[in-house]
């Protein structure tokens, strides 16, 4: 079973391979097959005839072949559904089957069980009835015999008959067959046979007992004694006959227990030495794998190593002569040394050799495994026997107990005495046997570790060779020190068995002489179950070793994990790089799309100039065409003829030329299309190949993903069976202490049985049987355990064999990345060359079109001249033509239609490249596009709501307006309604869901019109306007509620894309965080600590890597849900929005109709509709005639001339010519769709890739839980196997037991009643069972109800809630309706006072109102019912839901198998199709190119024909003149008709030639597809030859199968059958014995009352030998005093005995306390270690989120500084835009008050003042001395001319001055005003920087002032510090006077002005000052403010 799922796991993992391969290739080959057929069609092929010959031949072949394969296909997809059909069919009857077998099989072990109790029931009550009949008939002194017989019997028939009904436990699987049942049924048949012939019997006693005693009352007479007497001595014969032959049987039983304990030792002691050579075997391997790995710089190291290995062999050839060979291997190894370090190359075949050997050792641990199942099945079935043979012992002594007490008094003695010396031997033994077990098996187990450890020092020994193998032999030596020890131990314990066992032996040999046979089988008894003990102990240390191996394994796989891990960290660098190429690459992609898309745009203008030549072309042919049908209707004369010719031969000369740079340009377009397409399948590759790699890296990564998951899984898996194991160990420990404990209880009671009397060893004996019995059971539980042990032995194997293959698998695909890595490099660097030379050669291809286009243009004005040139010329001729010339026409015309179809060809080539320009740039902005619709459309959806709301308030205006206008008048009214309904129309646009109501309203608009016309129609515009906005307001609310959850979902979009780039940096930083934990590990070297803590961490990370990657999945699953439903809602949107504005439009109308004005409104739609279908009319019929010109133009042609066969041909070609025309263009459609189709079906195909794959993983992991529950299956089934053997035998047993018991039986009868009771009894149990079963059922079953009850109430209560509230704002709405309306109402009834018509349609009007309102009443009850219902719905869909769930799991199963078929079936669909596609494009392609081509040749032909024709015209034409000279005309005349009949040869050959060509290329065409076809089906016939295959072994497989159950059960029916029929006879034989026995017992019974008589008369003789017999009882009482003396002496030896076995036992107990205490340190220094790994994993947990806090920080503050740094810039910008503004500007107002204050200053400080307006100006003290002299000479004037002729001032902001009007103050402000001047101009120290988080951002200026002063103010004040050379009047104000406290350079001391502005004090305008105004009191007004 587990190879057949292997096999299809296998199968579907293929498939799927061969499925992702195909698709990842596909692409490829479509541009490599574009390639191959394009330069196929380029080539010429030379013998045509011969290749389309074999193209015939072999497409006929590929039609046969292919016939034949799809028929086979078709076959075996029908074998294959009826195959999986009967598959299923057959899995069901198996099902079916097992279940019956398994009830059939309980209701027969159900019987068995009754019928056995009855069985023993009725021989429990046939011993009671012998009992009596006896001591009827027989005297008191013959009843012991009888009595003792009976007994045993009885006994024997009951320990035959008695079966462990534990043993039917094991029928539970589905493996038992008919044969067995029916079997049973017999078997049950045959006992319920018996039974009733025992009864028939016991009735048959029971008369004979009641008749016995009825004459033994009556006769007394001697002869009846004298018969009585007889019998008894007859009876007494066969006792004894009986005796001896039972103790024949026990001693054969003896000699049979003895063989198979010798056989068992013998296999033993072969298996040790398969085992110890095995052993040999491996250390060889091993010491050869050691020699090649290690280098020169061992070889001291390897020394020592032998020379210990040389003292191990001397200590081990005391005892095992074997270890010899390990010795001679050793030296053969140092020999070969030297050689071995040449032969390091064959060390990976030795690798494999060694991997074969260990699976050869896990076989013979298997075969090991079962030998031992075995051994246990024939120790359960001995045990069986010895129960029954010691029930019949027991039996057997009570009766001689009974018959002669005295005689085995003396003889039980000594053989208890035996039996405790048997069992301290057995002891000793058994211990002995233990510790050789435990040595052999660890040496055993020490070997394996050394294997494993020298494979994975083969592994790694390119890495780390020189210091693994140093740690290696330091391994080696202390494990070979560590033998030593033991096997010194091993050695002494030997020496001290052996002496013990030769003691052992003659006490042995002495007891057996004094022993009986039966007290030597409990002995034997005893030894097996020490044996099995043993054996179980033995076992328990196996599995603890094995655990130690276990964690040997772990700790190696640590190691290998550690190793991944660094190759992991390797990749992902790796991985990085290549991203970074990749976003290369991408980015040049980009660019060279860009150039492409440029060029494209080029060539859009190139083509479109083109179509403007082309027209003109076309304009200019029709000139042509036109001037050809009148040279047709003119029929020119012949004198002219010369002239003409010479015109026609210019012409042709000038044709030639055109079509020779026509045909230039057209070669030279055409190799441009070439290029661009092949540009084109260049990026496709490209893109092909970038998916490609990105889907590699990405199933990489999956599959690395995957296999740190699996090691996971394993390593826990792993620590969970060491927890179980050691839980194991535990209870096995606290048996064995259980088990001592009950050793010195037995020995403490047989102790107390040596002082007590021989009654007291009788009861102790008994005891020894229960204790016996008890051992039986605990044997019995620890082979349970045993079982247990095996099977987790197994599954810990197969655990250990799947992460060796996992680990293969690991270096295989690290080794393969690297190769894939090296080979990605190298494409990426070839793209980027091949990126960069195709750029290049689209730049060229650019220029040449343009030149060519330049050329074109020249050609157009010649072909415009020469158009000219031929009107003229076409005038001349129609005028002078007089015969028609029909050899030049025709060929003018063939020209022109040579060149349309050119023409047609080349538009159809040049509208297909444009297409396929405009899809590249449709992708491109689709792509582009797509990105923004989202947020477009939530713009666009608010801004409806808004526009929703704004007209919801204007229609709330419009009626409060209404209500205003109550004095209007009713048109005023009626004119305010039709406004109030456009506006509502308005409102109606975002509706969603009310189309219904509005076409009730359309429908009840349109019958008032057509029925109550007369009525005003402002009822029923305002009964419309109610309806309406009830409609609206509900229609709002749902697009509320849809706009709310869009805008939630567009969040949620948002913070998931937030969310993916959180986890993405997250992962990145754990991958570093791993990184620098290796880093950390590989530098800290071997702390053991440190490994296990970073282990874990690893495995906290991969967790977390997991939880990541489920938490992107399901990220992406909602985005793609969210989008989904997102267009959806627009479609709806749009559906809705478009037929609410159809009704708005109707409503218009509706409304128009009513008034005037809406009529005019109506005719100006009609017109306007009317306007737009003649528009459409005009261009029918423009296009109408212009395909009737082109008819006409094509009749004219043909119908010009009726007798010129010529142009009839001309306007076919024409005809043929558009009708070719218009297919290509249908072709080229339909190319296109396909080519849409292919893109499409790609994308398709590359996203099922990627599900398959996530399928792939699925079925991987389904494959793999199959395969554990197949292999456990295994298990029970080998188990259910063993114990049905077991059964068999047990069967066989009782029923040769039951043929013995029939020949007892016949003296026995019984009673029924007491059976019935007791059967009823028993059948009563399992009903009581049942009941409890289901009771407990229904009661695990009603929390789960009550449980699923609160989360939908909670539910209902949530969906109740949101009810309510929608109930609450459609109450509010009609609240507000209702005002409106009553305010209408009031309006409406002051209006229609005037009116009393009126005031009846008012009233009508409000009872609507009413109703309406009535209405929405019951439409709140009807909404509460719903929501009732819809509560109840909902409870409905969840049990739906829940029932659909279930139904959905066995749907997915299904599907599952289905999906194989479907994705084979449509892969070949898919093929099929594209291959079609293919076959399509290329021919089409095939033939543009071939009638190009075509066109090309037969142009060539035609010129050389033309030549030739000529030619002769010149040759005819000079003969002709000589002829006329001579005067021949005749022969003139002949020779002119020759040469007309030779021109038709020659046009009818060169017609033949053109065919010919066509047809060979046609042919060509078709060959070139036919092979293409032929390696298509190729590929599909391997494709199903490999299916062919598989299922062919898949069926051979089941075949097999089938076959050998078939067989297996045959031989089985045969067995049975043998059985039965052995049965039979036995039967047979049993119940003609049974008829003997009961025709001899009547004749006993007849011979008995004879001899009665007889008995009578030997009565007398009888009380005589009592007297003799007395006196006997007197010497036999002597003799039992003598026997007692004896037995003291024995008990005084035996107390001797028992001192030393409890010495021994105490010293046994003292090494179990020790192994606890050891076991108890090592379980605290695991959980020492579990604690430190717990802490570590607390602590790196709390690191991780600390790191991650911190990251967070780190970002934050980087976001924080960048936008520092923006503001830094700005007013770094603002600053120097400052500085340069004001450079070289001085301020006004400050030059007008320096001026004044020099007026307003003293005489004596003047020249101060001038000082500093001079250094405001940026004079020199030089120069501003010199005018101060000047001016002490000339006065003001001379400074004021120099002065005022310097700079001019510009405008900057003041800083006013306060000119003083005392001498005080003017000597104050000029010093501080001084003062300051010096302060600013002298250089400032830098501000000091402030700290970022101190800098006050943008949007937070200071309270008095706004942000662009505080941050103008900011960034002068640093410009201001930063500037030295800088004047401070030239600087703004911001920049002289700091605004913020820390940039000034003021000091604290300094004076307030020179003090900083505060954020507090507001900020000054510059203030204009007047003439007449001091400074002062300007400065005094700016300090008030």
């Amino acid at each position: 079973m587990s190879s057949w799922l292997g096999g299809l796991g296998s199968g579907l993992g293929q498939s799927l391979g061969q499925v992702s391969g195909s698709l990842s290739s596909f692409t490829g080959q479509i541009s490599n097959f574009t390639k191959d057929m394009l330069l196929e069609g380029v080539e010429e092929v030379g013998d045509a005839a011969t290749e389309l010959q074999v193209s015939n031949f072999k497409l006929a072949e590929v039609e046969s072949a292919f016939a034949t394969q799809k028929s086979e296909y078709d076959r075996l997809r029908k074998l294959h559904a009826e195959l999986e059909e009967k598959f299923e069919a057959s899995e069901i009857q198996i099902k079916r089957q097992s279940a019956e077998y398994r009830s059939l099989l309980q209701q027969k072990d159900v019987e068995i069980s009754h019928l056995k109790a009855r069985q023993s029931s009725l021989q429990e009550e046939v011993h009671k009835l012998q009992q009596s009949a006896q001591s009827a008939s027989v005297g008191p002194a013959v009843l012991p015999v009888t009595t003792t017989s009976s007994t045993s019997t009885s006994h024997t028939a009951s320990s035959f008959l008695t079966r462990p009904s534990g043993s039917h436990h094991g029928f539970h699987g589905d493996e038992v067959d008919l044969s067995d049942v029916l079997w049973s049924q017999q078997e049950i048949n045959r006992l319920s046979t018996e039974i009733m012939r025992l009864e028939a019997e016991v009735a048959h006693w029971r008369r004979m007992s009641q008749t016995s005693a009825g004459t033994g009352a009556g006769n007394g007479e001697q002869g009846e004694i004298l018969k009585l007497q007889r019998t008894i001595k007859e009876l007494r014969d066969k006792m004894s006959h009986e005796v001896d032959e039972h103790q024949h049987e026990l001693a054969a039983l003896q000699d049979a227990q003895r063989q198979k304990m010798a056989d068992i030792t013998r296999r033993h002691r072969e298996e040790l030495a398969e085992y110890e050579e095995r052993i040999e075997e491996l250390e060889e391997q091993l010491q050869s794998g050691v020699g090649q790995a290690t280098s020169s710089s061992d070889a001291s190291k390897l020394l020592e190593l032998q020379r210990t290995l040389h003292s191990l062999q001397e200590a081990a050839e005391h005892r095992e002569k074997q270890l010899t060979e390990l010795s001679a291997s050793l030296e053969e190894a140092q020999q070969k040394q030297a050689s071995l370090k040449l032969e390091r190359d064959e060390a990976q075949e030795e690798n494999a050799g060694l991997l074969q050997n260990y699976t050869r050792l896990q076989a013979s641990v298997a075969e090991l495994q079962t030998r031992v199942q075995e051994q246990e099945v024939k120790a359960l079935q001995k045990a069986q026997l010895d129960n029954e043979i010691q029930m019949l012992r027991n039996n057997l002594t009570a009766a001689e107990k009974e018959i002669e007490r005295l005689k085995m008094m003396a003889e039980v003695e000594p053989k208890e005495e035996v039996e405790h010396a048997d069992i301290l031997e057995l002891n000793t033994i058994i211990g002995a046997l233990r510790q050789e077990k435990e040595v052999l098996e660890q040496e055993k187990f020490n070997l394996q570790e050394r294997l494993k450890v020298a494979e994975e020092r083969i592994v790694n020994s390119g890495d780390e060779s020189v210091e693994d193998e140093s740690v290696s032999v330091k391994d080696l030596k202390v494990e070979l020190e560590r033998k030593e020890k033991v096997l010194r131990a091993t050695e002494e314990e030997r020496d001290t068995l052996m002496t013990e066992l030769e003691e052992l032996d003659r006490q042995n040999q002495e007891a057996t002489q004094h022993m009986i046979s039966v007290k030597e089988q409990l002995s034997g008894q005893l030894k097996e179950a020490e044996a099995v003990l043993q054996r179980m102990t033995a076992e328990l240390t196996a599995s603890s070793e094995q655990k130690r191996t276990l964690e040997q394994e772990l700790e190696t796989q640590k190691e290998k994990m550690g190793k991944s891990a660094f190759t992991l960290n390797e990749l992902h660098m790796a991985k990085q790089q290549l991203e970074q190429t990749v976003k290369d690459l991408k980015d040049k992609l980009e660019h060279a799309q860009e150039q492409s898309q440029d060029t494209c745009r080029q060539v859009a203008e190139l083509k479109k100039e083109l179509r403007e030549r082309e027209e003109q072309l076309s304009a200019i042919k029709e000139d042509l065409k036109q001037a050809a049908e009148r040279r047709n209707e003119t029929e020119g004369a012949k004198e002219e003829l010369a002239g003409k010719e010479r015109e026609l031969s210019d012409l042709r000369r000038e044709l030639d030329e055109m079509r020779s740079s026509h045909e230039k340009v057209v070669t030279k377009d055409y190799e441009l299309e070439m290029e661009n397409s092949r540009l084109k399948a260049e990026c496709e590759q490209r893109q092909g190949k970038l998916e490609e790699l990105a889907r590699q890296l990405k199933e990489s990564q999956a599959s690395l993903n995957r296999t740190v998951r699996e090691k996971d899984t394993r390593i826990e898996a792993l620590k969970l069976e060491k927890s179980q194991l050691e839980s194991e160990l535990g209870q096995a420990e606290r048996t064995l202490t259980e088990q001592v404990k009950q050793y010195q209880q037995t020995i403490e009671e047989l102790t107390r049985a040596r002082s007590m009397d021989a009654t007291a060893l009788q009861m102790e004996h008994e005891r020894a049987i229960r204790l016996n019995q008890e051992k039986d059971m605990e044997i019995a539980q620890l082979k349970r355990d045993m079982e247990q042990m095996t099977s987790d032995h197994r599954d810990t194997n197969e655990m250990l064999s799947i992460t060796v293959a996992g680990q293969k698998q690991l270096t295989d695909l690290l080794q393969e990345k690297d190769v894939f890595m090296e080979t990605l490099k190298q494409n990426a660097a070839e793209l980027q060359m091949e990126l960069e030379n195709k750029i290049s050669a689209m730049n060229k291809d650019a220029e040449t079109l343009k030149q060519t286009l330049e050329e074109k243009e020249k050609q157009l004005g010649g072909m415009k001249e020469e158009n000219s040139h031929l009107k003229e010329e076409i005038d001349r001729l129609r005028d002078q033509q007089t015969r028609p010339q029909p050899l030049a026409e025709p060929r003018t015309l063939d020209i022109i239609t040579e060149l349309e179809s050119e023409i047609t060809q080349l538009k159809s080539s040049r509208n297909a490249l444009e297409e396929e320009v405009q899809t590249l740039g449709r992708t491109v902005e689709e792509q582009q596009a797509s990105l923004l619709l989202s947020q477009q459309s939530l713009q666009a959806q608010q801004s409806e709501l808004e526009q929703a709301h704004a007209r919801l308030q204007q229609t709330t205006l419009n009626y409060d307006r209404l209500i205003h206008a109550r004095d209007e008048e009713v048109t005023r009214l009626q004119q305010t309604i039709d406004r109030l309904s456009e506006s509502w129309g308005r409102a109606n646009s975002p509706a969603v869901q009310g189309e219904v109501i509005l076409q009730e309203d359309k429908t009840q608009s349109l019958n008032q019109e057509n029925g109550n016309e007369k009525h005003d129609l402002s009822k029923v515009d305002i009964e419309r306007l109610v309806k309406g906005i009830k409609e609206k307001e509900t229609e709002i609310s749902q697009l509320n509620e849809k706009n709310l959850s869009l805008t939630r979902q567009l969040d949620q979009l948002v913070v998931s894309r937030d969310e993916v780039g959180k986890l993405s940096q997250v992962i990145l930083q754990k991958d570093l965080e791993i990184q620098a934990l290796h880093a950390r590990v590989s530098m800290g070297g071997g702390h053991n600590q440190d490994v296990i803590f970073l282990q874990q961490q690893l495995q906290a990370y991969a967790v977390e890597r997991e939880q990541v990657l489920a938490v992107l999945n399901e990220k992406t699953r909602e985005n793609s849900q969210l989008r989904s439903d997102y267009h959806r809602l627009m479609d709806i949107m749009a559906g809705k929005e478009a037929a609410l504005l159809k009704l708005q439009q109707e409503n218009q109308r509706l409304s128009n109709m009513s008034d005037p004005s809406g009529n005019q409104e109506m005719f100006k739609e009609t017109i306007q509709n009317l306007s737009r279908i003649i528009r459409e009319k005009d261009i029918e019929i423009d296009a109408l005639t212009q395909k009737c010109q082109t008819l006409v133009t094509v009749l004219q042609s043909t119908g010009g001339e009726p007798g010129a066969s010529s142009g009839g041909v001309s306007s076919n070609q024409f005809e043929e010519l558009l009708q070719e025309r218009d297919t290509l263009k249908q072709q080229v459609k339909k190319m296109e769709e396909w080519k849409q189709q292919v893109i499409t079906t790609v994308k398709n195909m590359q996203h099922e890739s990627a599900q398959l794959h996530e399928e792939l993983i699925k079925l991987q992991s389904q494959v793999s839980a199959d395969s554990d529950c197949s292999s456990k299956l295994s298990v029970d089934y080998a188990r259910l196997v063993q114990s049905y053997e077991q059964k068999e035998k047990r069967l066989g047993s009782l029923s040769l037991e039951l043929a013995q018991v029939q020949q007892t039986i016949t003296q026995l009868s019984t009673t029924k009643h007491v059976l019935l009771g007791k059967l009823d009894s028993v059948a009563q149990t399992p009903e009581v069972i049942a009941t409890q079963c289901s009771a407990a059922t229904l009661a695990s079953d009603a929390p789960t109800s009550q449980t699923s009850l609160p989360a939908n109430s909670d539910k209902l209560q949530e969906e109740l809630s949101c009810l309510q509230v929608q109930l609450a704002e459609k109450e509010k709405m009609i609240k507000t309706l209702q005002e409106n309306n009553h305010r209408l109402s009031n309006s409406a009834s002051i209006s229609e006072s005037e009116q009393r018509s009126q005031v009846e349609e008012v009233r009508q009007v409000r009872e609507r109102l009413e109703a309406l309102q009535r209405s929405v009443r019951e439409k709140d009850l009807l909404i509460k019912t719903k929501g009732d219902q819809l509560i109840q719905v909902s409870d409905a869909l969840r049990n739906r839901e829940n029932d659909n769930e279930v139904l959905k799991q066995a749907v997915t199963n299904l599907k599952e198998r289905a999906l194989i078929l479907e994705m084979d079936v449509k892969k070949l669909k898919e093929e099929n199709e594209l291959v079609a596609t293919r076959s399509r494009e290329k021919e089409s392609e095939f033939r543009a190119l071939q009638e190009t081509n075509m066109q090309v040749s037969l142009l060539l032909r035609e010129k050389e024909f033309e030549l030739s024709a000529m030619s002769e015209k010149a040759a005819t034409v000079e003969k002709m003149l000589k002829d006329k000279e001579q005067g021949k005309s005749g022969e003139l005349n002949q020779l002119l008709n020759e040469l007309k009949s030779m021109q038709e040869k020659a046009l009818l050959f060169q017609q033949e030639r053109d065919q010919m060509m066509m047809a060979l290329k046609q042919k060509q065409m078709e060959t070139t597809a036919v092979q293409a076809e032929l390696q298509h089906m190729r590929e599909k016939e391997q494709r199903l030859k490999l299916e062919l295959e598989r299922l062919r072994n898949h069926l051979l497989e089941i075949e097999d199968s089938y076959t050998r159950e078939a067989l297996a059960a045959e031989d089985r029916e045969t067995e049975l059958r043998r059985k039965v029929a052995l049965l039979d006879d036995k039967l047979a034989t049993s119940s003609s014995a049974v008829e003997n026995a009961s025709q001899q017992a009547s004749m006993q019974v007849e011979s008995l009352q004879e001899q009665l008589s007889g008995v009578v008369k030997q009565r007398d003789d009888a009380l005589a030998q009592l007297r003799t017999s007395q006196e006997q009882v007197n010497q036999y009482a002597v003799s039992l005093s003598n026997l007692q003396m004896v037995l003291e002496q024995f008990q005084q030896e035996e107390k001797a005995m028992y001192s030393a076995e409890l010495e021994k036992h105490r010293k046994e107990k003292a090494e179990w306390k020790k192994k606890a205490l050891q076991m108890e340190d090592q379980a605290s220094a695991l959980q020492m270690n579990l604690d430190e790994a717990n802490a570590a994993l607390d602590s790196a947990s709390r690191l991780t989120d600390q790191l991650d806090a911190k990251e967070e920080q780190i970002e934050e503050l980087k976001k924080q500084v960048d936008v520092r740094q923006e503001m830094l810039e700005e007013a770094q910008r603002k600053l120097m835009n400052l500085l340069n503004s004001s450079e070289g500007k001085i301020d006004k107002v400050l030059m007008r008050n320096l001026f004044l204050g020099y007026f307003h200053t003293p005489k004596t400080k003047r020249a101060d003042v001038l000082r500093l307006m001079g250094s405001v100006l940026g004079l020199s003290r030089e120069e501003i001395d010199k005018m101060l002299e000047e001016d002490g000479r000339h006065g003001v004037t001379g400074w004021m001319s120099s002065w005022l002729g310097g700079r001019g001032a510009q405008s900057v902001p003041t800083t006013p001055q306060r000119p003083t009007t005392g001498l005080g103050l003017n000597s104050s402000f000029s010093e501080m005003f001084v003062k300051f001047l010096e302060m600013e101009s002298t250089p400032s120290l830098p501000a000091p920087k402030l700290p970022v988080y101190d800098i006050k951002p943008l949007g937070a200026p200071p309270p008095g002032r706004t942000s662009g002063v505080a941050s103008s103010s900011t960034t002068g004040a640093a410009a201001a510090a930063k500037r030295t050379d800088s004047n401070p009047f030239l600087a703004p104000r911001s920049a002289a006077v700091p605004l913020f406290a820390g940039s000034g350079s003021g000091g604290p001391g300094g004076h307030l002005l020179m003090k900083p502005i505060s954020d507090a004090l507001p900020s000054f305008t510059p203030v204009p000052v007047t003439a007449e105004a001091s400074a002062g009191a300007v400065l005094k007004d700016l300090l008030k403010q």
